[in-house]
């Protein structure tokens, strides 16, 4: 008897070690994934091409638009970086044809640029002009065309000490179940230059927190390669993270249910550059709780 309790407790004993070690095992590879998630967010940041590289977003007028490190330029570039005039930016007929100056040193794609029109940020294929560790191209918004200019060496780059974040809490990262629409729906999503994109919804996510049911409508944006892009507020927001909200992004809906990790809700590029178009949150897809989750307000970036 003494030995069949002794057996009992024993096994008892052991079933609680094996499932604690169990738990300790999910929970140490929740914080794992957490982290390489946040990593990989850095690097993308930190790259040649990330958001803290963006020193210039300059629309430009119909006709010539001269550019070069000469401020008097319609597209002005950062001082010592470039010839006082580089070349020109002719806007005509919806497109920018570049007209570099020989002596400028401008290359495309490794070689001299030439005469020619450049694909804008809509287009099939992106001209990135270079010179040295400068980079530019055209982006197109609604009916405007402008110039997004990067330095690899950027100040805010240099200075760049790296995010803040909430801890990361296996509670933020819910499984939602996905509402599909009849069929998918237009919304109009607001941005920072008081204009609006037009994005497609395929349908809304429903999901619980704290007892309570809350909604967000994510859109999709590129069907080609497709997920769902939550843009959203919550009461953090302005507080603790960006005033203008945070992006999440999730896997397409799987068996009806879609998993929301917002412990991977992050800051849209306004938070660290003035130079950036940002689509804000729709008054849908502003949450009325304290979401303590993911990335915090950038101290060092745009305000």
């Amino acid at each position: 008897m003494c030995y069949n309790q002794g057996m009992t407790k024993l096994t008892l004993a052991l079933v609680v070690l094996a499932a604690t070690a169990a738990l300790s095992a999910t929970s140490d590879d929740f914080q794992t994934a957490e982290k390489t998630w946040r990593d990989k967010r850095q690097a993308r940041l930190k790259s040649d091409s990330g958001w803290l590289t963006l020193v210039g977003l300059h629309w430009l007028q119909p006709g010539e638009n001269a550019f070069g490190s000469d401020p008097a330029n319609p597209v002005p570039l950062p001082a010592g970086k470039a010839p006082g005039k580089a070349g020109v930016l002719v806007l005509e007929g919806g497109t920018v044809r570049l007209k570099p100056e020989p002596a400028a040193g401008l290359t495309i794609e490794g070689k001299p640029a030439s005469e020619q029109v450049l694909g804008d940020d809509m287009a099939e294929k992106t001209d990135v002009v270079k010179l040295g560790d400068l980079s530019f191209f055209i982006v197109k918004r609604g009916d405007r065309l402008g110039v997004r200019v990067k330095d690899a060496k950027s100040p805010l780059l240099q200075s760049f000490k790296g995010l803040d974040y909430f801890p990361a809490d296996p509670k933020w990262r819910v499984t939602a179940t996905f509402v599909p629409y009849e069929k998918p729906r237009e919304v109009e999503i607001p941005t920072v230059l008081g204009t609006t994109d037009t994005m497609t919804a395929p349908g809304l996510v429903r999901f619980t927190v704290a007892g309570h049911e809350y909604t967000l409508e994510p859109v999709v944006e590129d069907p080609k390669d497709p997920s769902l892009w939550f843009i959203f507020k919550d009461a953090t927001s302005g507080k603790d993270t960006y005033v203008a909200g945070r992006f999440l992004y999730s896997d397409m809906p799987k068996d009806g249910k879609v998993v929301v990790d917002f412990n991977q809700a992050y800051n849209p590029p306004c938070a660290f550059t003035p130079y950036a178009t940002c689509p804000l949150p729709p008054k849908e897809n502003i949450l009325p709780i304290r979401v303590e989750a993911g990335e915090k307000a950038f101290a060092g970036g745009h305000h």
